[in-house]
């Protein structure tokens, strides 16, 4: 009952506050001319959208991370100070990546442009984020080189090379939900779905008790997502920009490893894998085929507008995949 209540509250809150933020956040952004570039090489009809404010996951960041705060301060009276470390490691991870794409984000506005750090900058960036939320769980909360396979409910002692899959799975992940973030509501809707798994995991973990830290980390991520859809869902009053997707992302992957359960973000993260691994097969048969193109346009989502699916088409589908992709990932995949 106690962790029951706290949800629902960190939840009800967590939305309340990212609404009542973007609400004086977007006319600030306006006022700087804080608007979304589009690139020539996207969808035509996408250049309508430029000069949408951009940089809105700010205000879920801020809701989440005061939200989260608390939680983690009540857990800490609750279940001990240790039960509140792998939130709190994955709040930082996921705040580690708000700042990248902040940075990101700005450099963009400042070159008037939609290309702001360059890939290998922001990879640099992303890994020391991602080898130091490592050395913090293992230092902290003595995770182990034993990687755990869902759905055979085997593990796999990698050793050294646990850390490199790690940080590979950590990056990638990170970057498969910014790339997600390209049409009004999609990333928002995903990873609101995602957080509905993440309650559910809080809820049927093999211990005696719920994982109040997990079940928390889903509030947060309903919460902030569904108060910023509020004004992202199409048509979108304001895009979350890198600083929010990469946000989300860091709690998306950092809550599969609170899970001691990383690769389960393979399956209920579906959607940004494929999201991810269309922009690879297309850059692959482009260089074998010597300028042919596997997609209409990639990522993914904008080969379904070209094929005529409206926005609001592909959030409700790549919302339904995740569902049930998030199931699957509950009822079989949990350790």
């Amino acid at each position: 009952m106690t962790y029951n209540i706290m949800y629902v509250i960190a939840l009800i809150v967590t939305f309340v506050l990212t609404v009542l933020i973007l609400k004086k956040l977007i006319p600030v952004l306006k006022s700087h001319k804080m608007g979304q570039k589009i690139l020539e090489i996207g969808p035509r009809w996408h250049k309508g959208k430029e000069g949408t404010p951009t940089m809105g996951g700010i205000a879920f960041i801020f809701a989440m991370a005061i939200v989260g705060l608390g939680g983690c301060i009540f857990l800490g009276v609750v279940d001990g100070i240790r039960a509140t470390l792998p939130l709190v490691l994955t709040l930082a991870l996921g705040i580690a990546g708000g700042l990248i794409g902040c940075i990101d984000d700005m450099a963009k506005l400042k070159k008037k442009q939609n290309e702001g750090l360059t890939a290998p900058q922001k990879f640099i960036l992303q890994v020391i984020a991602a080898a130091l939320y490592l050395l913090g769980m293992t230092l902290v909360c003595g995770i182990s080189t034993e990687l755990y396979i869902p759905f055979i409910d085997k593990t796999w002692d990698l050793g050294i090379f646990y850390y490199v899959v790690a940080m590979l799975l950590i990056t990638g992940v990170i970057n498969s939900v910014n790339l997600t973030d390209g049409i009004d509501g999609l990333c928002g809707s995903v990873t609101l779905v995602s957080g509905v798994f993440f309650t559910a995991a809080g809820f049927m973990t093999r211990m005696a008790e719920p994982d109040g830290a997990v079940m928390l980390l889903g509030a947060l991520i309903i919460g902030g997502c569904a108060g910023f859809l509020v004004y992202n869902f199409y048509p979108a009053r304001v895009f979350m920009g890198d600083t929010g997707s990469l946000f989300l992302g860091g709690l998306i992957v950092g809550g599969a490893f609170m899970l001691d359960n990383p690769l389960i973000v393979v399956v209920f993260g579906i959607v940004y894998i494929i999201e991810t691994a269309s922009v690879m097969l297309q850059v692959a048969y482009f260089k074998l085929t010597h300028g042919k193109r596997l997609f209409k346009m990639s990522p993914i989502h904008h080969h379904f507008e070209k094929c005529g699916w409206s926005e609001i088409k592909i959030v409700v589908v790549a919302s339904i995949v995740t569902a049930a992709a998030a199931v699957v990932s509950a009822v079989f995949g949990l350790k």
